[in-house]
C-alpha cells in the first residue's frame, strides 16, 4: 500500500535536487578569470634595474616625465574562481572578473600561455620599433632599438613603446619632451603602420595609472566608453587611433596649441 506524503515531506523532496545545483554552482570552478590593477612601467626609465629602452646608432635625448606603460594582474590560468569569488569581485571597483579566454588563450597550459604571451611581447615590441622609425622617417637608418620589460607580456604596451622611440630620438619635434614633463600612461597594441589597437582592462588600468601618478591617460578611441567607466579623478583622457594622432595630441597638450581630443 503506498503511502501519501506530507507537504513538508514533498518541499523537501523538490528542494534537494535545487540545493544541489546552488552547491555545484557555488563550489564548481567557473571559466572566469579575476583581475585588479597591475604594474605601470616608465619606458623613458628603468625598470627592475634595466633601461627599458636602449637606443644605439643615433644620438639619445634626455628625457623629462615619464610615459609609463600600465597593466592588469589576473589569476593564473590554473586557479579556480568559484561563484563566491565572482560575486565578490561584482561589488569592488578595483577588480573586474573578465571571461578566461580573454585573458589567456583557452585549452592551453601554463607553460604554453606564458611562452605565448612573450612571444607577443616581442612581436608587439618588433612592430613598436618599426612604427616609430616609420613614424620619423628614419627606418633605412642604421638604428638598433632594444626594449627590455621583465614580467610582463602580451601586446598592449606596443603604443607606450613606440612613444618612448619618438621621445627618445626627437621629442616633439622641436626641442621639448612629448610628456611637458607631465607623467602620462596608456595601453594600446600597435602595427608597424602606426595603427593602433584596443587591448582590454582598460578601467582597471587607468586605477593603475592614477596609483602612480600619471594626469593623462591615452586610451585606443574604440575603447573610450570602457575606460570612462570608473574613471579615477583628475585623470584626463586622450583617445588615439594611430601613433601620429597620440604624437600630435602630447605635442598639442604640451605646447597648449591645437585641439587635444578628449572621450
Amino acid at each position: 500500500m503506498l503511502s501519501r506524503l506530507t507537504r513538508p515531506q514533498v518541499l523537501a523532496v523538490c528542494a534537494a535536487p535545487a540545493v544541489a545545483l546552488l552547491a555545484t554552482a557555488v563550489f564548481a570552478p567557473l571559466p572566469f578569470s579575476v583581475a585588479q590593477p597591475g604594474l605601470t612601467a616608465d619606458v623613458l626609465g628603468e625598470n627592475k634595474g634595466a633601461q627599458v629602452i636602449t637606443i644605439s646608432g643615433a644620438p639619445v635625448r634626455e628625457t623629462s616625465g615619464q610615459l609609463r606603460m600600465t597593466t592588469i594582474e589576473a589569476t593564473s590560468p590554473d586557479t579556480r574562481v568559484g561563484l563566491a569569488d565572482v560575486i565578490d569581485s561584482w561589488f569592488r571597483t578595483d577588480q573586474a572578473v573578465m571571461p578566461r579566454e580573454s585573458v589567456y588563450p583557452s585549452g592551453d597550459t601554463v607553460r604554453e600561455i606564458e611562452r605565448y604571451n612573450r612571444k607577443q611581447m616581442k612581436e608587439s615590441q618588433d612592430e613598436a620599433t618599426r612604427a616609430a622609425l616609420g613614424y620619423l622617417k628614419r627606418e633605412d637608418e642604421d638604428i638598433e632599438v632594444d626594449l627590455e620589460l621583465a614580467d610582463v607580456g602580451g601586446p598592449s604596451a606596443g603604443l607606450l613603446f613606440s612613444l618612448g622611440i619618438v621621445d627618445k630620438l626627437d621629442g616633439d619635434g622641436d626641442g621639448g619632451d612629448l610628456t611637458g614633463g607631465r607623467v602620462v600612461a596608456g595601453t594600446g597594441t600597435i602595427a608597424a603602420d602606426g595603427t593602433v589597437g584596443a587591448v582590454g582592462g582598460v578601467p582597471l588600468k587607468t586605477q593603475a595609472a592614477e596609483r602612480d601618478g600619471a594626469t593623462v591617460f591615452l586610451v585606443p578611441e574604440a575603447e573610450c566608453s570602457d575606460a570612462r567607466v570608473e574613471l579615477p579623478e583628475g585623470l584626463r583622457l586622450i583617445p588615439v587611433t594611430t601613433l601620429e594622432g597620440a604624437v600630435d595630441a602630447l605635442v598639442s597638450l604640451e605646447k597648449g596649441t591645437g585641439k587635444v581630443p578628449s572621450c
